[in-house]
């Protein structure tokens, strides 16, 4: 059974707890749709943690490499000169740079907030705000479902985000934007625990892709429909499945093992131009098994 509880402490929160017939409430997740963290973060709702059946934590909030990295969560590198990731801002000319450029996703109000047996739904409206302007209203529906049969629980993520701003967005990252090469992060974004892909000298934990592909640098910018990470948790040493999904089509991966995070880019090595009026759609599934 699941069951949703409101949390109004240090940002304000949803938590998901799971109930099986044979162990005790287990929280799945955490979702705080209304952030704390600070402005050169680009505050943004996020789910964190994020656990596994078995209860191992599987997200990584804040890591010390870069703390604006906040577990499971929703982030544009940048949009028209804002950044909706966090951190330094990389521009052509100058490279990295701390910069006052930064942008804040801002809950409006709910549209649905609901649990029924081995399913939640948690629906919401959220502007994309700078200093000046909202760029974006954003309709997000979030769905959590439980299949103990194949030890496992799936997040159907989708959002919709319109261009409110009155004039063209030209969304891009350090690639399309900085001339660096590969780094073409952008989009939903998957901040895992630190260990999950060491490998210890075991082949069996590795990352794989649609198409037959297998390892870091393969699946890195290549173009497919699905990604996935056998991983294994400290303390427990059980070993997961997380299965990254792109339901309209191949995109082309962002994937890092050494800090573990994986990217939905909605665009690459060329900015996406959204005109005024129209709607950005993301849709995308994580599915995270026990094995």
């Amino acid at each position: 059974m699941i069951s949703l509880c409101l949390s109004h402490e240090i940002g304000r929160a949803v938590a998901v707890s799971f109930d099986s017939a044979d162990r005790a409430v287990a929280l799945l997740c955490r979702y705080v749709y209304a952030s704390a963290q600070a402005a050169n973060e680009s505050p943004r709702p996020y789910f964190h943690p994020l656990n596994s059946l078995a209860g191992d934590t599987l997200t990584n909030f804040r890591p010390n490499d870069h703390p604006w990295h906040h577990g499971l969560s929703l982030a544009i590198t940048q949009a028209s000169g804002w950044n909706f990731w966090g951190g330094p801002t990389c521009r052509r000319e100058d490279g990295y740079k701390w910069r006052a450029d930064h942008g804040a996703q801002h809950h409006v109000a709910w549209r649905e907030l609901s649990a029924q047996g081995a399913s939640a739904t948690l629906a919401h409206t959220v502007e994309w705000r700078t200093p000046k302007e909202t760029l974006f209203r954003e309709e997000r529906d979030l769905a959590i479902a439980v299949d103990e049969s194949t030890r496992a629980w799936s997040l159907h993520w989708r959002s919709a985000l319109r261009n409110v701003s009155g004039r063209e967005l030209a969304l891009g990252n350090p690639h399309s934007i900085g001339g660096l090469a590969g780094s073409h992060y952008t989009g939903l974004q998957f901040r895992g625990a630190r260990a999950l892909l060491d490998d210890h000298l075991d082949k069996t934990i590795e990352i794989t892709a649609d198409g037959g592909l297998s390892g870091e640098k393969t699946v890195h910018g290549a173009e497919g429909g699905w990604m996935e990470w056998h991983a294994q948790t400290d303390t427990t040493l059980n070993r997961v499945r997380l299965r990254f999904a792109n339901n309209t089509g191949p995109l082309r991966w962002f994937v890092r093992r050494n800090y573990p995070l994986a990217t939905f880019p909605f665009q690459s090595d060329r900015d996406y131009l959204l005109p005024a009026g129209a709607t950005l759609a993301l849709d995308h599934t994580l599915t995270f098994t026990d094995l």
